[in-house]
């Protein structure tokens, strides 16, 4: 990620973000706008609506094809990846087309949140951004300012999701309502990590005894140091929700939760320890995986068509319409 070869850089990850000296920072990927629409093949409809102005805190909004005016629906918060650093729910049609056909299979209302990117705003900026928006959607269970969450959105049956980096805060969001000082005023049914990005200072796993894992491996630890500069510890309970001596996993504040893996990930072991230990902490929930073979990080981007992501698009909407924890 850090180039040796290229004197202007301080960071650097290929064909993604170059940061420079001067501070001038170049996303390479996720430029262009892609608008909201009604998707015609899934009959979903999609808006962008402006949370907070005077922070820029901003979400897409998914509303699945109604069979009747006064529909409602389990509601989704879903946290996009990336790293912290590129990416929006606007700028990627991949990201746009994959809560298409996840809205649509799963019949949700979805809420894709953007929050601030490092390295302009580091960490914690993600996760205050990302909680100032949950907070902001779960107040409509009162009634609100989007009618598209007072119409239709079931307040009994509220679930986080996201990928990689979204996974990560996905899991953080949920601890924050467990705790009891701040907690969310109504309870998280469930929340889904697919491949989320959990590191720790010590390999586990594969991480340190296959070369090639571990080169991928200290490209992880560095992405960390990169966009949370104030503690690039990797045992930083935020990235290492495992670590000892941590909060630990017990006051997770949802009911149900589904771990998603794929083979050749190089946070697949992380994700695994991250499941082994939700299952022993002595939450009262219950804890599901699921790996996805031969497959590499976040591979359903590549081909939404192909089988394995169909057949990973049609679990998570099987985990969101299970409404109570099976005990």
């Amino acid at each position: 990620m850090d180039s040796n070869t290229k004197p202007d850089l301080t960071f650097e990850i290929p064909g993604v973000i170059q940061v420079y000296k001067d501070g001038r920072v170049d996303r390479l990927i996720g430029a262009d706008y892609v608008p909201p629409s009604t998707d015609p093949s899934t009959g979903v409809t999609s808006k962008d609506v402006t949370i907070f102005p005077e922070s820029n805190i901003s979400a897409r909004f998914y509303l699945p094809k109604l069979t009747h005016p006064n529909q409602k629906s389990p509601l989704l918060v879903y946290f996009h990846g990336s790293g912290f650093c590129v990416l929006s729910p606007f700028s990627h049609a991949t990201f746009h087309n994959y809560l298409n056909k996840l809205v649509a299979e799963a019949n949700v209302v979805a809420v894709s949140v953007d929050y601030r990117k490092a390295p302009e705003h580091p960490i914690p900026a993600a996760y205050e951004d990302s909680w100032a928006a949950l907070q902001w959607v779960v107040a409509h269970s009162g009634d609100g300012p989007e009618p598209w969450l007072n119409e239709h959105a079931d307040f009994g049956r509220v679930f986080l999701a996201g990928e990689s980096a979204g996974g990560n805060i996905a899991h953080n969001m949920a601890m924050v309502a467990g705790d009891p000082d701040i907690g969310l005023g109504l309870g998280l049914l469930g929340v889904a990590l697919i491949h989320p990005l959990f590191w720790g200072a010590d390999p586990v796993g594969s991480e340190g005894s296959d070369p090639e894992r571990k080169a991928r491996a200290d490209e992880v630890g560095r992405l960390w140091s990169f966009v949370c500069p104030s503690n690039p510890d990797c045992d930083d309970p935020r990235i290492n929700p495992v670590v000892p001596g941590g909060p630990g996993l017990v006051g997770l504040g949802c009911r149900r939760v589904l771990v998603c893996v794929a083979e050749k990930d190089i946070l697949k072991d992380r994700g695994w320890l991250y499941f082994e230990a939700l299952g022993r902490s002595g939450w009262m929930g219950v804890v599901e995986i699921e790996e996805t073979l031969g497959e590499d990080h976040a591979f359903y981007f590549n081909d939404l068509e192909c089988e394995k992501a169909t057949k990973l698009i049609t679990r998570l909407a099987g985990f969101l319409n299970r409404n109570m924890p099976l005990l």
